[in-house]
C-alpha cells in the first residue's frame, strides 16, 4: 500500500514534467487536480474489498486501503504519562474542595424509582438525540405515560416509540428504529426488565457491557454502553456491583479535545479532516486512545491518593465532557465592536446585540461580534468561566472559581499551546455517507452531498 502512495506521487512529478521553478500552467494544474481526485476519491472494478460493521464493502479509492494500513503508522497517538499526572492531581483537587461532588452530579430524575430510571435510561442510551431531547425530559415523559417504555410495546411498534421520545424526526430511522426492535427483543428473549440484567449477569458490571455491546443491532456502542452504566451507578439504581473500574470514560468530540489540548493524548501531525478519514479509521483510532489516556489517568490519580479517588475511570466524563468541554473548552468569550466603531469590548454572551460600555453611560448603542476566543487564552475570560451555571448558580460544582481547571496543563497563554480540535466522522452508510459518494475514476462526479 505503501508503494501505491509512492507511485501516485512520483507520478504527479514525472507524468507531468513539472518544472517547480516556475508557475504551473492550466494544463499541468488540470492534470494534478485529474490525479488526486483519482487517487484519493475515486475506484475501478478489481480494486478489492474491506471488512466494516459486520458487512464487506468495496474499497472507495486507492487511498482508502493506504489509509486503511497505515493511518496509526502516520497518526502515531501517544499517552503522555507526564501530562496525565497532572491532570490527575488537578482531579484530585477538585474532588477534594468539592467534597467528590463534581463527580457524582448528573442530572434530576424526577422522582422515578430505580427501576423506572432504568428502563428510560436503556431504550434512550442507544439512540442519538443530538440535542433534541435531555434525559430529565424523557423522565417527564415517562411519569406522564410509564406504557411509552414497555418493551413489548416498543417490540410491537418501534416506529411509535421513537415519535413518542421526540426523536423520528433525526435522520437515520432505519437504524433507530433496529436498535429500539433489537434492544427490545432482548429483554424479551430472557424474560427481564432492564433493572433486572444486574442480578443476571451476577452483579458483574463488564459481563453487562460486553452483553450490550456485542448485541448486535441493538446500538449500544462502547460510549452509549459506558453512559448507561456509569449512570445506574452513580444514581444508585444498582449497587453492590462488581468491576465498575472497567468502564472507561464515554468517548466523544468533546472528551477527545481536552485529552488532545491538555497533551495527555499526542499525534504526530494534526488530526486530518473527515474527508481523508476514510471508513473513519482515524476516529476509531483517537477514540480508542482516548478513553485509554483517561483511563490512566484514573490510575495515576488511583495509585497517588488511593483512598481520595472516585472508584472508576467512567466518573471522570461527566466534569470532563459537560463542564470542561462543553462549557469552558470553546470559543465562547465574544469580541464585541460599538457600531459608532470607536471601541471594542468583551462579553460572555454572543447572543448580546447592546454595546455594553455605552449602556454604562446611559447611551443605546448596538454591537456586533468580530470575533470569538477560548476564555483560557484572554486575560477576561473569567468574563464566561464565572457566568456559568457550573460555578455561579446555586449548588455550583466550582463555586467561584475564575478559569478553567486545566489551564496550567494546556498553558493556554503562552506559545506552547495548541488548539487542536478532535474528529469528525463521515458515516459508512446514509444518505450522505461513503457508500453513497462512490464513484469510478473513468465516470468522475461522486462525493458527499448536503
Amino acid at each position: 500500500m505503501m508503494d501505491s502512495f509512492n507511485k501516485f506521487f512520483k507520478s504527479l512529478i514525472e507524468k507531468s514534467n513539472l518544472n517547480l521553478s516556475r508557475d504551473l500552467n492550466i494544463d499541468e494544474v488540470r492534470y494534478i487536480i485529474s490525479k488526486i481526485n483519482e487517487y484519493f476519491y475515486t475506484n475501478y472494478e478489481g480494486i478489492g474489498f474491506t471488512n466494516a460493521l459486520d458487512e464487506e464493502f468495496e474499497y472507495f479509492s486507492e487511498f482508502h486501503k493506504f489509509w486503511e494500513k497505515y493511518h496509526c503508522e502516520v497518526l502515531n497517538p501517544q499517552i503522555d504519562e507526564k501530562k496525565c499526572e497532572r491532570i490527575a492531581d488537578v482531579l484530585h483537587d477538585i474532588y477534594m474542595k468539592t467534597n467528590k461532588a463534581a463527580f457524582y452530579d448528573l442530572y434530576n430524575t424526577v422522582s422515578l424509582k430505580p427501576e423506572e430510571i432504568c428502563k428510560v435510561r436503556y431504550f434512550s442510551a442507544n439512540q442519538d438525540f443530538r440535542g433534541s431531547r435531555n434525559i430529565v425530559e424523557l423522565f417527564k415523559i415517562y411519569n406522564d405515560d410509564p406504557s411509552i417504555f414497555d418493551k413489548y410495546k416498543i417490540n410491537k411498534n418501534p416506529e411509535g416509540f421513537l415519535k413518542s421520545i421526540g426523536v423520528i424526526s433525526l435522520s437515520q430511522n432505519d437504524k433507530r428504529v433496529k436498535y429500539a426492535e433489537t434492544a427490545s427483543q432482548i429483554l424479551i428473549d430472557k424474560n427481564i426488565e432492564p433493572f433486572d440484567l444486574l442480578v443476571h449477569f451476577n452483579y458483574d458490571i463488564l459481563q453487562i457491557r460486553n452483553f450490550l455491546i456485542n448485541s448486535r443491532g441493538a446500538g449500544f456502542g462502547n460510549k452509549k454502553t459506558d453512559m448507561f452504566l456509569r449512570d445506574m451507578v452513580v444514581l444508585g439504581v444498582w449497587q453492590n456491583v462488581k468491576n465498575f473500574d472497567k468502564v472507561d470514560v464515554a468517548s466523544d468530540i468533546n472528551t477527545i479535545k481536552v485529552a488532545l489540548r491538555t497533551g495527555i493524548l499526542k499525534t504526530k501531525i494534526p488530526l486530518v479532516s473527515s474527508f481523508l478519514d476514510i471508513f473513519c479509521y482515524q476516529y476509531s483510532l483517537i477514540d480508542e486512545m482516548n478513553a485509554l489516556a483517561w483511563r490512566k489517568v484514573w490510575e495515576v490519580w488511583h495509585q497517588k491518593y488511593p483512598s481520595e479517588c472516585i472508584e472508576s475511570p467512567c466518573l471522570i466524563d461527566y466534569l470532563v465532557y459537560r463542564v470542561i468541554g462543553k462549557e469552558f473548552c470553546k470559543e465562547s468569550l465574544s469580541i464585541f465592536e460599538c457600531e459608532t466603531k470607536q471601541h471594542t469590548f468583551k462579553w460572555h454572551s454572543a447572543r448580546n446585540r447592546t454595546c455594553q460600555v455605552c449602556y454604562k453611560k446611559g447611551i443605546n448603542n448596538k454591537a456586533h461580534v468580530i470575533k470569538k476566543v477560548l476564555p483560557c487564552t484572554d486575560s477576561e475570560g473569567y468574563l464566561v468561566i464565572q457566568n456559568s451555571a457550573f460555578v455561579s448558580a446555586n449548588n455550583a460544582l466550582l463555586l467561584n472559581i475564575k478559569e478553567c481547571p486545566f489551564v496550567s496543563v494546556c498553558e493556554s497563554k503562552t506559545n506552547n499551546f495548541r488548539k487542536l480540535n478532535p474528529p469528525k466522522s463521515i458515516s459508512i452508510l446514509g444518505q450522505t455517507g461513503w457508500e453513497t459518494a462512490k464513484t469510478r475514476s473513468i465516470e468522475g462526479g461522486g462525493g458527499l452531498m448536503s
